[in-house]
């Protein structure tokens, strides 16, 4: 699946846990997001957590979540945008 596709869905049903969470972050939900994430329990939950909370501005928290995620924190001149299509993109290129 593509992220014009991804984006396009009408419902997260059929995704993994990690897509289900990217889902509801972009459909402005961020409590259901983070809930989502939380459930997980993978490195791909966590990049989604790590991402959940630098978006909240939590830096300290996403910190933890991007180290047991196996990713490098964001830097601050990496846009909340970009790095929400880099974790799509690789997502669904695993999917």
């Amino acid at each position: 699946m593509d992220i014009a596709t991804f984006n396009g869905l009408d419902s997260p049903d059929g995704l993994d846990g990690a897509l289900q969470a990217l889902w509801w972050d972009a459909q402005g939900d961020w409590e259901r997001a983070h809930t989502e994430a939380q459930r997980v329990g993978s490195p791909a939950g966590d990049w989604v957590h790590a991402y959940l909370h630098r978006k909240e501005g939590d830096i300290g928290n996403a910190g933890y979540w991007y180290a047991r995620a196996g990713k490098p924190a964001q830097e601050a001149g990496v846009s909340l945008e970009r790095e929400w299509e880099a974790i799509a993109t690789e997502l669904l290129a695993g999917d």
